[in-house]
């Protein structure tokens, strides 16, 4: 069983997956909120209330002085060294488990790659009380182990969230639950208030 991560937590990767760290999977799920679609046939049509919500996740890869590098979201499935891949869109957190991943090859990350970090947006731009069972989840990819899990279901009228930083330190991976509730349609307009972080 994993961390239940805290906001502003930081734990090592390495260590909470007992060592050896070289795939992750950064997982994330939502479902619509019971009573937030207009009708029992309100999601299909997408008539009045909260309608689909289509979260997207998405990694950003940024230098040691703090300069992104690189970005993989619903656009761009795949960072230009191949080191992370997005599994692809979801538009409607329909099904169980992890609605998106994004794979991380933390061997073939570039040395030039300081962090990675993770950002949750709501492309559909219902704020997060429209959003339930959601969550941030960063797995082993050797054994599909969950590491670490952060619930994303702080009802609020944000609909983004700064969720994670995993940056080198030491000659090993390390993560920053960052937690951050934000607003934006997609990650470019959190990148103002990613920065701090950096």
């Amino acid at each position: 069983m994993g961390v239940n991560l805290q906001k502003g937590q930081k734990i090592s990767l390495d260590k909470e997956s007992g060592g050896g760290l070289s795939r992750i999977v950064m997982g994330l799920g939502w479902d619509a909120a019971e009573g937030k679609k207009s009708g029992m046939l309100g999601g299909l049509f997408g008539g009045g209330g909260g309608g689909d919500i289509d979260l997207d996740a998405s990694c950003l890869l940024f230098d040691e002085q703090g300069n992104p590098v690189d970005a993989v979201w619903f656009r761009q499935l795949r960072s230009k060294d191949g080191s992370i891949q997005h599994t692809g869109d979801n538009l409607t957190g329909e099904g169980e488990g992890d609605d998106e991943q994004i794979k991380v090859d933390l061997t073939a990350v570039p040395a030039t790659v300081k962090s990675l970090v993770f950002t949750v947006n709501n492309y559909t731009g219902q704020d997060f009380s429209k959003v339930a069972n959601a969550f941030c989840r960063i797995v082993n990819g050797a054994n599909n182990s969950e590491i670490a899990r952060y619930d994303l279901s702080c009802q609020g009228s944000h609909n983004a969230m700064v969720m994670a930083k995993l940056y080198r330190h030491n000659n090993e991976w390390k993560m920053h639950a960052i937690g951050e509730a934000g607003q934006g349609r997609t990650f470019e307009e959190l990148l103002p208030q990613i920065k701090p972080h950096l």
